[in-house]
This record gives structure tokens, C-alpha cells and sequence, in this order.
């Protein structure tokens, strides 16, 4: 795959902020768009003007930025943000009371939530998503170990489903953990339709990087089968994914869902990748190295498709004011 990055032209997206360092996961309360800043480890507030100007509302205490590690995930649910974030010794949830203040939206101090998630410069999982029951949702790497993937005493390699408080729901799959499902690399994309079907993206080895449906308490194989499970004897015990793509194709990150079309960001593969959800076995792509990494995508509150890139990470290839939020045409990958 050859892709040719180009400056932004007159036909591109809109440019919703631009200018932003690392940039991972972007968070809406009521109105308002957070931002968090991987390396940085600062939480940062966009105005209402196109280019957004930023504003710092806090600087999260103990984050360790080191390879993929930091600040990662953010989700707001009520008036709480909820951070994913890597210190020296581990990955954590932390809670913080939210409000607006006269200069904007004030962070409380934090409430550690969920601690001790294996971390690595590699493979840390990072994504938070609430779903439509209530419950929060968090994708965790391997860290580098693949055995502990299908260790289900550890969180690594697993979606971890848990109360906003950060206890463990009754109904979950396995009595007292917040272990939903097992066997993940490192998974880091998380969405629902309107049906209610969760749906995550995952990176692969050196082979296939998928696109999960997810069923509580399920094995996606990790590292026994990368991919869809070839041979004459299957296992039927482990869940094969819907889509499949070589990693350097794709690279899938961070995902969400509008109007019947999964959007997902990829970043080696520098495409937005659409899927309907009429017919989950096939994709279209859409921006192929226009835009260079791709992280996230979001559906704002006014229903509109933004998309964050993730050029300034390391491994990409800086443009005029990268990095940059993107709202891009709700039609884009339709036929």
C-alpha cells in the first residue's frame, strides 16, 4: 500500500481544531469537547470557534508517557470524567467530579477507580466507552504477555465491563470480576448499534488485525489464533472475527457508529475505514493517506463525524499543524 500525504485543500474536512501533540481520545460534556493529550498527559477544552482554540483544564497527576503508554481514554458519563491513563507502575481508571466553572469546565480531584492493569510501552489497550446500559467498558492490552490473555484472573488482554463506580455488575460473565470478555492482543475500539451488538477493533501481530463482535464472555483467541481460525478443526470455543486485515492495511483504533455505518480509524493503514452494519463482512476506505494516522473517531452530541489524527505520536508524519480534529461528511464510505 502506497499512500501520498498532501496538505489540506479546499475539498478536505472541516477543520475542527488543529496544533494538538499526541492527541488520543476525544470526549464530549453536555456540549463541551474534551481532548486528552497522550505524552502531555493534559486534558484540554475546545471552543466553539473553527479552528477550535484549546484550553488546558488540567494536567493528570502521575502520568508516565513512555512508548504507547500515557494518557489515554476518556469518557464522560453524568457530570464525571472518567481517565485511562499509565503511571510507573501500572494502567488505572480514575473518576473526576466535573462542573463548569467561569472559565470553563473544572476537573475535582480524582478518585482511582480501577488499578494494577499490567502496563508495557506496548500493548496498554486504553479505550473507554460507556454503553446505552449504564455500564463502563474498557479495552486492555496484552502488555507484552501473551499467555496472560487467556489467563482470565488477569486483566490483561481483555474488555473489562464494570459499574461507574468501578465495582463489578451482577450480571457480569464471571462472579466478582470485571473480566467481559478474554483473549485480545490489544483491542482499542469500542462501539454499539442500535440493536445493542458491542462491536471492538483489535490490533493483530504481524498477521490480521479484526473487527470483533463481542459476546460476554467470550474467547477471541489471542495468542492461540490471530485472526479467523483456519484448519480442519476450528475451535469452537474461541470467537473468530467478522473482518480481518493485514496490519499494514489498517491498524484499527479508535471506532464509532452513526447512522448505521461503523467508522474506524486506522493508523499504520492512514484510512477511515466504514462498515455497514446490513453487512458486517465488508468494508469501504475512505481519506487513504490524506490525512496520515488516524486514532479516533467520534459522533458528537449534534451527530456529527469527527475524526482525530495522530501524526505527532512518534511514528508519524507531521503536517502543517498537526495534529488535527476532523468533522467529515456523514455520507463518506456510503454507496
Amino acid at each position: 500500500l502506497t499512500l501520498t500525504r498532501r496538505d489540506p485543500g479546499v475539498d478536505d474536512p472541516e477543520v475542527v481544531a488543529q496544533n494538538l501533540q499526541a492527541p488520543w481520545s476525544v470526549a464530549f460534556y453536555k456540549d463541551t469537547v474534551l481532548v486528552s493529550e497522550r505524552d502531555s498527559g493534559r486534558i484540554l477544552e475546545l471552543d466553539d470557534q473553527r479552528p477550535a482554540q484549546a484550553r488546558e483544564v488540567a494536567t493528570v497527576a502521575g502520568v508516565s508517557a513512555s512508548g504507547e503508554g500515557g494518557l489515554l481514554g476518556l469518557s464522560v458519563h453524568g457530570d464525571s470524567l472518567y481517565a485511562y491513563s499509565t503511571t510507573e507502575t501500572d494502567n488505572r481508571i480514575q473518576r473526576f467530579p466535573l462542573k463548569h466553572g467561569s472559565d470553563g469546565v473544572e476537573l475535582g480531584a480524582p478518585e482511582t477507580i480501577v488499578d494494577g492493569i499490567a502496563k508495557a510501552d506496548f500493548h496498554n489497550g486504553g479505550r473507554l466507552a460507556f454503553c446505552p446500559d449504564g455500564k463502563l467498558y474498557a479495552t486492555v492490552g496484552d502488555a507484552g504477555n501473551r499467555s496472560a490473555a487467556q489467563d482470565r484472573e488477569s486483566f490483561s488482554g481483555s474488555i473489562l465491563r464494570m459499574n461507574p463506580d468501578g465495582s463489578v455488575p451482577d450480571d457480569n460473565p464471571f462472579d466478582g470480576s470485571l473480566v467481559y470478555t478474554y483473549g485480545h492482543r490489544n483491542p482499542q475500539g469500542l462501539a454499539w448499534g442500535e440493536d445493542g451488538t458491542m462491536y471492538a477493533s483489535e490490533f493483530g501481530q504481524d498477521t490480521w488485525d479484526e473487527l470483533n463482535i463481542i459476546e460476554a464472555g467470550g474467547n477471541y483467541g489471542w495468542p492461540e489464533v490471530e485472526g479467523i481460525s483456519k484448519g480442519p478443526a476450528p475451535d469452537a470455543d474461541l470467537i473468530d472475527p467478522v473482518q480481518q486485515w493485514s496490519p499494514d492495511q489498517a491498524s484499527p483504533s479508535g471506532m464509532a457508529i452513526s447512522e448505521g455505518t461503523l467508522f474506524i480509524a486506522n493508523l499504520r493503514g492512514q484510512v477511515l475505514r466504514t462498515v455497514a452494519l446490513s453487512d458486517v463482512a465488508e468494508a469501504d476506505v475512505s481519506y487513504a493517506g490524506q490525512f496520515g494516522r488516524l486514532r479516533d473517531v467520534v459522533r458528537t452530541p449534534s451527530g456529527e463525524v469527527w475524526v482525530l489524527t495522530n501524526n505527532t505520536d512518534g511514528r508519524g508524519d507531521p503536517a502543517a499543524a498537526d495534529d488535527r480534529i476532523l468533522h467529515i461528511p456523514a455520507d463518506v464510505g456510503a454507496d
